[in-house]
């Protein structure tokens, strides 16, 4: 079986302005290493449907649902938070990338795919259940993560989110569900200035400081997110897969490298393939270094190839 790879035209448009970070040249950055790298025919490649409104509101209140429906602008951008706007295509956009996350679970679930990468914009990690932040507008993961349980019955999943900024959307969606172990590596204290001290049995957050390079990640990795998540035995894990920890990205102070991306990848698929069938969905959140994204990416799919 294939690494499904899912994305779709309309991340390109989803445009909040020149000099915003969060641009489309981060998915051609990614298009472009694949092809660089000899994977992209490797790949099984799938576009990612639009989310249902019911698959949205098992983790997003009704009221932010139609809210973001009824904000979305015909021209310009409308701003939803000090970072994060909303053009003409966004919703679509943003429509497809909780939708790509859903069909990534659909395809490993189905035995069609070993496991799934998905390349979206906007990306959802720091959207909470009833707010857009952080660059994000629905959580993909989360929408992603509570499928698997209600659509197909598993009991248990984990997300591993290693984005250098917290998660704190996907801990506020799911705080009081020990179905989904969340585990979160990340800058602190760092934007959005959460998760040091919210920890719980399935919430494990891991603030580590500005400067942490490769080695000290690892150590904090192996020592502090591998034992819990292996005591969890999740039936299928998640990837908030955040590359703006590398060193050359100027949006934190991290100093990961692509070694690192394989070793995280590698411990996750390890994880899987011990207690999940190797059953992995890998969603895209951060990554503003044009070159390392594409590099980092490239090597993370690789990983997850297998070749």
């Amino acid at each position: 079986m294939h690494t499904a790879y899912i994305t779709h035209p309309s991340f390109l448009l989803h445009d909040m302005g020149d000099a915003h970070p969060e641009s489309p040249a981060r998915l051609r950055a990614i298009d472009d290493r694949l092809h660089a790298a000899q994977l992209f025919d490797f790949l099984g490649h799938h576009l990612a449907p639009e989310v249902t409104r019911a698959e949205l509101l098992r983790v997003h209140d009704a009221a932010h649902v139609d809210a973001i429906g009824a904000a979305a602008p015909l021209d310009g951008l409308l701003r939803l938070d000090p970072d994060t706007y909303m053009g003409p295509h966004s919703l679509t956009a943003a429509r497809h990338a909780a939708g790509g996350a859903v069909h990534g679970v659909d395809l490993v679930m189905a035995g069609e795919a070993a496991n799934a990468f998905v390349a979206c914009r906007p990306p959802g990690h720091h959207a909470t259940r009833n707010r857009a932040m952080g660059f994000c507008i629905f959580n993909n993961v989360a929408v992603a993560a509570a499928h698997a349980l209600d659509a197909h019955g598993l009991e248990r999943v984990a997300i591993v989110d290693f984005d250098v900024h917290h998660g704190n959307g996907t801990e506020d969606i799911f705080r009081n569900d020990p179905r989904v172990m969340l585990c979160s590596t990340f800058q602190h204290p760092y934007y959005p200035f959460s998760g040091a001290d919210t920890a719980s049995a399935h919430i494990v957050n891991v603030p580590l400081p500005a400067g942490t390079d490769g080695a000290a990640y690892r150590e904090a990795f192996a020592t502090r997110i591998l034992p819990p998540l292996d005591a969890f035995a999740p039936q299928m894990v998640f990837c908030s897969a955040g590359f703006d920890g590398h060193r050359e990205d100027d949006m934190a102070q991290f100093g990961l490298t692509e070694a690192d991306y394989i070793w995280i990848t590698e411990q996750v698929m390890a994880v899987a393939a011990h207690h999940a069938g190797g059953r992995i969905v890998s969603v895209l959140e951060g990554g503003y270094a044009l070159s390392a994204l594409g590099r980092s990416v490239a090597v993370h799919i690789k990983t997850l190839l297998g070749v």
